[in-house]
């Protein structure tokens, strides 16, 4: 279960669907966005103001994210959303009939966890964070296993109350594909690359977010001959202005909308320079990408950036006019971006999907 269609935590569910069947083939998997079947309409307005908020007045999410006095004003709130939902999780689990659920938001966590409560249900719940920020949305007494990002996210639940028996520090599940090779000579050539020049891979998430536009203006001014590939996601007015405006570009540069096959853009990439989403740090490290990270959004992405800038994994820059000066170092220096990829190849968790797998399995099997 997740709630958020164009998300990291969806691209989460879809990977632990593709390891169980990976696994074991005759699994039968049911993905689904839980805030949309109990509350389609909610679902809606909760995301277009989520986004509004992000954009406009991020701010605001910071002051509201992992705030205990926030949470426990919305204690009483959050209990009567869940009170009503726990019978459209019964109809649904009386007809689905699962062996276990995996939940990579705290949304739908919390709303099978009370499922559990409200009607004294014994089925094996697992928490998936996507983030190295624990916050206490998560925290319930009938989850049964949380899969965290690092050991480090482990202490923390601890520090909350969480029995360290339940914490499985197996890492941020990612699509199996990330960790295949791929061809580079063959996707350069189709993609019109020249395969003897870095590419500087330039993203901002599903939704197209942070300042790619200056960080193109900025690249500009660089002497060193680079190419860039830039993915705009679903923002459909970010696409049309990146359009018009690469064409007076003397970089060589690849735009993409939303595509499937990032696994082979990271692959041909020497860089990137992206917004720290917790599935896309978790990919980035899995090809042992150096990272640049410009304009993390308050809250789950600070803390992500944290954790990898103080483990040598990323560099943030707090200016994009000035990233073109820092690639300028880093594509002069290759001992530094090698010591940025062994950092990261030293944090992955490349066995992170199957893993979950493995433990949801072996709970189906009681």
């Amino acid at each position: 279960m997740y709630i958020s269609e164009v998300s990291g935590h969806h691209n989460a569910a879809l990977a632990i669907e593709k390891a169980l069947k990976t696994l074991s083939p005759e699994t039968e998997v049911l993905n689904i966005n839980a805030f949309k079947y109990t509350n389609p309409v909610s679902e809606k307005v909760v995301n277009h103001l989520y986004m509004t908020v992000i954009k406009k007045a991020p701010q605001i999410w910071d002051y509201l994210y992992d705030n205990p006095e926030v949470a426990r004003k919305l204690e009483n709130i959050k209990q009567k959303i869940h009170k009503f939902n726990s019978p459209k999780f019964k109809n649904l689990f009386d007809d689905f009939k699962p062996d276990a659920v995996a939940c990579t938001q705290a949304f739908p966590c919390g709303m099978v966890a009370d499922y559990k409560k409200t009607y004294k249900s014994d089925l094996p719940l697992v928490a998936v964070l996507t983030d190295y920020i624990p916050h206490a949305y998560w925290i319930y007494d009938t989850v049964d296993y949380y899969i965290v990002p690092s050991e480090d996210v482990g202490k923390n639940l601890e520090k909350k109350g969480v029995s360290p028996e339940k914490i499985k520090p197996f890492g941020i599940p990612f699509d199996l594909k990330f960790n295949i090779p791929v061809d580079k000579s063959g996707i350069m050539k189709k993609l019109k690359l020249d395969p003897g020049a870095p590419v500087i891979l330039i993203m901002g998430g599903g939704h197209g977010l942070g300042p790619i536009q200056t960080i193109i203006k900025s690249l500009e001014k660089t002497d060193k001959e680079i190419q860039e590939i830039i993915i705009a996601g679903n923002n459909a007015r970010l696409y049309k202005s990146l359009k018009r405006s690469i064409k007076k570009c003397r970089k060589n540069i690849v735009l993409f909308r939303y595509v499937n096959n990032i696994h082979e853009l990271m692959g041909i990439s020497s860089l990137i320079i992206t917004k720290p989403g917790g599935i896309t740090i978790a990919e980035s490290m899995a090809k042992a990408l150096p990272m640049i990270i410009i304009k993390p959004i308050p809250g789950q992405e600070t803390s992500n950036t944290i954790y990898l800038t103080q483990r040598g994994a990323a560099i943030k820059v707090g200016k994009p006019k000035n990233i073109n000066q820092v690639v300028e170092s880093l594509l002069g220096n290759p001992q530094k971006l090698e010591r940025l990829a062994e950092a990261a190849r030293k944090i992955a968790k490349p066995n992170a999907s199957l893993d979950t797998a493995k433990l949801l399995l072996k709970l189906c099997d009681g």
